[in-house]
């Protein structure tokens, strides 16, 4: 089962990513990792990416296929993966569809994760981790048992995210809406798209996505 998992910073798609990982052995493809591995790695076109960044540079959308490609010859992705950060826009959810094809692949569903911006604002801009071991927490949902005590290392430092602030998240949210809105329409017009209640508690949008992906 192949699938891109949309939706805003906070809406939770690496959550269920991981869910996914675990329970179907499928494979989380994020456009930065793959795109740090392939320069990593040294391949021919992750040395092309790396001079085009070192040149200060935006990596062009062949590169980016290229290197999707390079990642799609992978034994572990054959057990289904989950596209994260690409497409963005219409033309490479076209080159995506080619490339694809070319190996024999296709794309089965499209899910987003829909939202209420000012709940998911409430979220993201509430929630704060030990410094020492990273369980989260959050101002309203979830405070420690002991205030200023964690309750897995019982630490008393904790951070929060510098950009978990109310304007940098909306900021994220507009930027999300701008790249993500070209490519709903291309992939609707294949009856593909399947939209979910992301603020629903985590056990209840797993078992959403799990529904869609077994044709219930």
């Amino acid at each position: 089962m192949n699938i891109i998992l949309l939706g805003p910073p906070g809406a939770g798609k690496g959550t269920q990513a991981g869910r996914l990982e675990q329970d179907r052995g499928m494979v989380q493809l994020s456009t930065g990792d793959m795109l740090r591995a392939a320069v990593a790695a040294r391949s021919p076109v992750g040395l092309e990416a790396k001079a085009v960044m070192d040149a200060g540079d935006l990596v062009s959308d062949e590169l980016v296929t290229g290197i999707l490609s390079d990642r799609l010859d992978g034994e572990d992705v054959k057990q289904g993966f989950i596209l994260d950060g690409y497409p963005r826009t219409a033309g490479q959810a076209e080159a995506l569809e080619r490339l694809l094809a070319e190996k024999g692949m296709s794309l089965h569903h499209v899910i987003e994760l829909s939202v209420d911006e000012d709940a998911l604002v409430d979220r993201i801009t509430g929630r704060f981790s030990c410094a020492s071991c990273g369980a989260g927490y959050h101002d309203r949902y979830k405070q420690p048992a002991v205030a200023e005590t964690c309750d897995v290392c019982s630490s008393t430092n904790f951070k929060r995210r510098p950009d978990d602030n109310e304007e940098t998240v909306r900021n994220r949210l507009l930027e999300y809406r701008a790249k993500t809105a070209p490519i709903i329409p291309y992939y609707e017009a294949k009856g593909i798209v399947s939209r979910i209640d992301g603020m629903a508690p985590i056990a209840e949008v797993e078992a959403s996505i799990e529904c869609i992906l077994d044709g219930g």
